[in-house]
C-alpha cells in the first residue's frame, strides 16, 4: 500500500514513503521552514519511488499534542492531500508516536513534550499500552500519576523518560519522584517521527486512525491568542 506519513511536530521535519519498493524515509533539520520545505520533500520522495501522487492511497500525519503551528502544517498538507486526491488520511497522537520504539521497553515509557509553562504533554505506558490520559501536567502532576498506578511491579521497574521533553523533564521530576535511580532519558532531540507514524498506522486498522472531513489535530490547552481575547 502506497503511505505518506508527515511530521512537523518538532524543529526536525520528517517525511515517510511506503510502497511495495519499499519505505523511503528523510529528515532535514528545517527550524521553523517546515511549511516552505515540506510539499519539496514531498515531491522529492514521490520521484525517488517512481510513483505519482494519483497513486497514493493513505496519507498519516501527527494528530497532537504539540506545538501549534507545527501540529497545523503537516495536517493541512495531509487533508489537502486527503481531499484532493479521494483518499483516506489518519492522524496518530504524537505522545502515541513517540512512545511506540518503547513498546519492548521492560517498565514505563513516558514520552513528554515541553508544553511551556512549567508543564509539559505527557502520557504513561507501559508495553506499547497507554495507561493514563493524555496529560498537560506539571513535574509534580506526573511524579502523581506514576505512584498512582499502584501497580507493586510497576512501581519497581524502570522508567524511560523519551521524546523533545525529556531532558527538560528529567531533573524536575527526580528532585520530587521516590527512586529516582529507575529514571532512564532517551531525549531524541533531533529526531523525526514518521517512520513510528508509518508503522503505526501500517499495524492498526485504519478506522482506528482515520479522521473525518471536519475533525481537527488534538489540542490540550488554548493557544495564547485564544487565551488573550478569552476564547
Amino acid at each position: 500500500m502506497n503511505i505518506l506519513a508527515l511530521d512537523t511536530t518538532g524543529s526536525v521535519l520528517s517525511a515517510a514513503l511506503s510502497s511495495p519498493d519499499g519505505t523511503r524515509h528523510v529528515e532535514i533539520d528545517a527550524g521553523s521552514r517546515h511549511s516552505e520545505l515540506l510539499m519539496e520533500l514531498i515531491d522529492w520522495l514521490f520521484k525517488s519511488a517512481g510513483l505519482k501522487k494519483e497513486e497514493l492511497e493513505l496519507v498519516a500525519c501527527m494528530k497532537g499534542p504539540g506545538s501549534f503551528t507545527g501540529l497545523r502544517i503537516a495536517y493541512a498538507a495531509a487533508k489537502g492531500l486527503s481531499l484532493a486526491l479521494g483518499i483516506p488520511m489518519a492522524a496518530v497522537p504524537t505522545l502515541d508516536c513517540i512512545a511506540y520504539p518503547f513498546s519492548i521497553w521492560p517498565g514505563l515509557a513516558i514520552p513528554c513534550i515541553d508544553a511551556k509553562k512549567s508543564c509539559f504533554y505527557a502520557a504513561l505506558y507501559r508495553g506499547g499500552k497507554r495507561l493514563t490520559d493524555y496529560l498537560d501536567a506539571s513535574p509534580e502532576t506526573l511524579a502523581e500519576a506514576i505512584a498512582g498506578t499502584h501497580d507493586e511491579t510497576l512501581l519497581k521497574e524502570p522508567i524511560a523518560l523519551c521524546g523533545p521533553g525529556a531532558e527538560m523533564l528529567f531533573p524536575l521530576i527526580a528532585r520530587i519522584l521516590e527512586k529516582p535511580e529507575r529514571l532512564a532519558i532517551f531525549p531524541l532531540f533531533r529526531r523525526g517521527n514518521s517512520l513510528s507514524l508509518l508503522e503505526l498506522v501500517q499495524m492498526n486498522d485504519i478506522l482506528h486512525y482515520r479522521e473525518r472531513e471536519f475533525s481537527g489535530p488534538l489540542y490540550l490547552r488554548k493557544s495564547d491568542a485564544e487565551l488573550s481575547l478569552n476564547l
